[in-house]
């Protein structure tokens, strides 16, 4: 018995650090050599190199022959989409989005937390020749975009606090001052809105909701985004209602209680 536990806890190891050589790849702005993936992982050159044979010969990691680097190959890409083709959340705000876009004109994102960042899960592309750029399954700091803030505003006290003490600034307009995160926070939760302005990208302004589910938790994010001038130019107030039905018939869709999303539009005020 104890010896298969060890056979379990060997083979979940390498099953671990297999899937942190493909999350490193698949983050890499550019391929990475075998010295570089072991130093980065903290793992002995050794071992990156057997997961790595292990990875290249089911094809979900490409070694280029010229330069021995290593890159993730398009099967993660496969897999990604064909869950993201069976998530009912995006199903459901389909519909919602298309409308949103027709409305602003401008993109429209559908995003869920994840550990402090969000991940875009949908997104219906602006027309327009200049557009705020992101990509499904990309990540930002969730404090710094409107989606993020959306969500954030209705964690518990305790985690909005740890997470005031590890505010990094990516523009000059990102808020990094413990207090002043605590009190957007608050503010979001009365407007039922939150706003990014320049926060995570120069130049790039957002607006968002959350989407809440049943027991008033926010579950995910649908927001609007595009150049500062362009958004200004919107009635945030209006564009602000116009998410908050949205996301209530998303919410609804799901199964959830679009009273909690209507119930904000009650505290909605000024820009």
């Amino acid at each position: 018995m104890r010896y298969k536990c060890s056979i379990l806890e060997n083979m979940n190891n390498t099953l671990l650090k297999g899937l942190a050589v493909l999350e490193l790849l698949s983050r890499s702005d550019h391929p990475l050599n075998l010295t570089e993936i072991a130093a980065q992982l903290g793992i002995v050159k050794s071992n990156a190199h057997r997961l790595l044979q292990a990875l290249t010969e089911t094809r979900y990691v490409i070694r280029h022959e010229d330069t021995g680097r290593y890159v993730a190959s398009i099967k993660l890409w496969e897999l990604g989409s064909a869950v993201l083709s069976k998530l009912d959340l995006r199903r459901c705000a389909e519909r919602q989005m298309d409308t949103m876009l027709e409305q602003t004109g401008e993109s429209v994102h559908l995003s869920v937390l994840d550990r402090g960042e969000v991940v875009y899960v949908h997104k219906v592309e602006s027309l327009q020749p200049v557009r705020a750029y992101t990509q499904i399954g990309g990540r930002a700091p969730a404090y710094c975009v409107a989606t993020g803030k959306a969500q954030l505003a209705y964690r518990g006290e305790s985690v909005l606090v740890e997470m005031g003490r590890h505010l990094e600034a990516f523009t000059p307009h990102t808020v990094t001052d413990s207090a002043q995160f605590l009190k957007e926070m608050k503010k979001i939760r009365t407007l039922g809105y939150a706003a990014n302005r320049g926060e995570w990208r120069e130049g790039v302004w957002g607006i968002a909701v959350p989407i809440m589910d049943g027991r008033g938790a926010a579950i995910a994010a649908v927001g609007i985004s595009g150049p500062a001038e362009r958004i200004r130019k919107l009635n945030v107030r209006e564009c602000a209602e116009l998410l908050i039905t949205a996301a209530s018939d998303i919410s609804l869709s799901l199964g959830g209680n679009p009273q909690f999303g209507a119930l904000a539009r009650l505290g909605l005020g000024d820009r």
